[in-house]
């Protein structure tokens, strides 16, 4: 697959414009990649660059990006060109995903919702491959996807005490800290869609201060700013009006590695039970199911993450009661009464 231009014959073209210049940068830098391993004059680096170059936002292209590379990997390890692998290929890729660790040199396999991401990722490219000619079947077309229970959300959850601790220690370690977590508990944004912000962007609209969030799908949705994290965020910025809004002390952009890795040393620090696995998402979570549990209508909460559907935001909440009223709390209760000694009153 060549993206050249074309032009009538006997034109006369003092220079050329390489379409691939207009990729973002995701997209070129799968192409390189897979460039330095295929040669140049192989199609599949175009073929991957220009597919990662059709997704509508930065999140959107990493995942895809990421997915495909943890299958490239795995078709090449095979002895197979990607381009020419077919279904027992794809069958045995799913299989070895429900094996998989997370990441080279760490325990634990990888979730049921990133095994389908992987495979989904996969086909994604082959549908597109296939549209353009450079392969002729998809072989994920007829590879069963593990379920993923709706109403199930593996993210673990915080009780309000917990939540405070880890507000209280984000204030009392820098304002960076502080104006980072009041923005992910009180907006309830997915972390990429903070960190991709400006320091320019705060907004104003008819009473509200604003910041443009870009969902899922590349959708712009501004968010208020209530005046808790607006007055944490203002005093982290100071005077500076410029450059990314959460910067490292080099003034670089925030990364999201960095962001996690910082906030379970902040739950370390506040004490909280799951502070070795917390994430960002633990926050957006919190965000849910408090504002739920305070009884705020389903609609307007699964507006403001930005859920299509409200069996998402649901599922938040219905974790929680699950827990909370679980049956095993009552016989356990009941048990421990008749095991408790005669005479001990304790």
């Amino acid at each position: 697959m060549e993206l050249t231009p074309c032009r009538p014959a006997g034109a006369v073209s003092t220079s050329r414009r390489d379409p691939r210049d207009d990729w973002p940068d995701e997209a070129r830098a799968i192409r390189d990649q897979l460039a330095e391993i295929y040669g140049e004059g192989d199609p599949l680096p175009t073929v991957a660059g220009a597919w990662i170059a059709r997704g509508k936002s930065k999140h959107t292209r990493r995942a895809y990006a990421r997915n495909f590379l943890r299958w490239e990997d795995y078709a090449r390890s095979s002895g197979i060109h990607p381009l020419q692998a077919r279904l027992p290929l794809a069958d045995a890729y799913s299989n070895h995903l429900a094996t998989a660790q997370t990441k080279r040199g760490k325990t634990g396999t990888l979730s049921l919702s990133a095994q389908a991401q992987a495979l989904a990722a996969a086909g994604s490219f082959y549908t597109y491959a296939v549209r353009v000619d450079a392969c002729a079947a998809d072989p994920f077309a007829s590879v069963d996807r593990p379920y993923i229970d709706p109403d199930h959300s593996p993210t673990e959850g915080m009780l309000p005490d917990e939540t405070m601790a880890l507000i209280e220690t984000a204030r009392d370690w820098a304002p960076r800290s502080y104006a980072l977590v009041a923005l992910l508990y009180l907006l309830g944004p997915r972390i990429d869609e903070i960190l991709a912000l400006n320091a320019d962007q705060l907004g104003y609209d008819r009473g509200h201060t604003t910041l443009p969030l870009t969902l899922k799908g590349g959708k712009k949705k501004p968010v208020p700013v209530p005046p808790l994290a607006l007055d944490a965020l203002r005093a982290y910025l100071g005077d500076r009006a410029e450059g990314p809004l959460f910067v490292t002390d080099s003034g670089r952009r925030w990364t999201q590695p960095e962001v996690w890795k910082h906030l379970r040393v902040l739950a370390r620090r506040a004490g909280i039970p799951q502070a070795t696995s917390i994430k960002p998402h633990t926050l957006r979570h919190q965000f849910i199911a408090d504002n739920l549990a305070d009884n705020v209508p389903l609609e307007r909460v699964q507006d403001a993450v930005g859920h299509t559907n409200p069996r998402t935001t649901q599922r938040y909440n219905r974790r929680r009661r699950m827990l909370d009223d679980h049956p095993a709390y009552g016989l356990a209760s009941k048990l421990a009464a008749r095991l408790q000694p005669e005479g001990d009153t304790k």
